[in-house]
């Protein structure tokens, strides 16, 4: 497995080593100890979760207040935009974003460390996007931050308006999310 380190601290790119012939491929997709190396310490996933997604669906920014997830992000058909948000208060990349191409035939993995927030952005016909979550989903502490933000500026691959949810519809503005207890 090649770990690729980004901009923000602790945010991993993962890229396995992948077998492949003419009968098809091989790779390992997840090892603990590899893991734990490169996230620097243990982690324990309590939850899998798998969306599927239509072109131009958009979801996120997504956090948690309390019970922060960090997640283990991969897309196993199509492509997304995956982004990652700084808001942790008093990181050194607070308000910074690292976004990425994960793909079913790249089979990169994004780890996204507790107290960021996520979001992604389909550019397949669909995509079926898996995760694992270091803590349990908690509604009543989930948050979003506004996906066009312009303080945070992120440059989403958009060719016509996102397909948005209510709630990411209605996301805060950074500085209100940060304002409130950030991640």
């Amino acid at each position: 497995m090649n770990v690729v380190r980004t901009e923000i601290a602790d945010v991993l790119i993962l890229e396995p080593k992948v077998f492949e012939d003419d009968r098809g491929f091989f790779f390992e997709s997840f090892n603990q100890r590899v893991f734990e190396v490169a996230a620097g310490g243990p982690v324990t996933f309590v939850q899998d979760n798998h969306s599927r997604s239509k072109k131009n669906v958009l979801r996120g920014l997504h956090y948690q207040v309390e019970q922060p997830q960090g997640k283990l992000v991969r897309v196993v058909s199509g492509a997304v935009f995956d982004v990652a948000v700084d808001i942790r208060p008093g990181s050194p990349t607070l308000g910074c974003w690292v976004g990425l191409e994960l793909t079913a035939e790249n089979r990169r993995q994004l780890w996204i460390p507790p107290g960021l927030a996520h979001g992604f952005l389909v550019l397949s016909d669909a995509a079926d996007f898996l995760y694992k979550t270091a803590d349990f989903y908690a509604p009543a502490h989930e948050r979003c931050i506004l996906w066009n933000d312009p303080v945070l500026d992120i440059r989403w691959p958009l060719e016509q308006p996102p397909i948005l949810s209510d709630k990411d519809a209605d996301g805060l503005p950074f500085h209100v999310a940060v304002e409130r207890g950030g991640g």
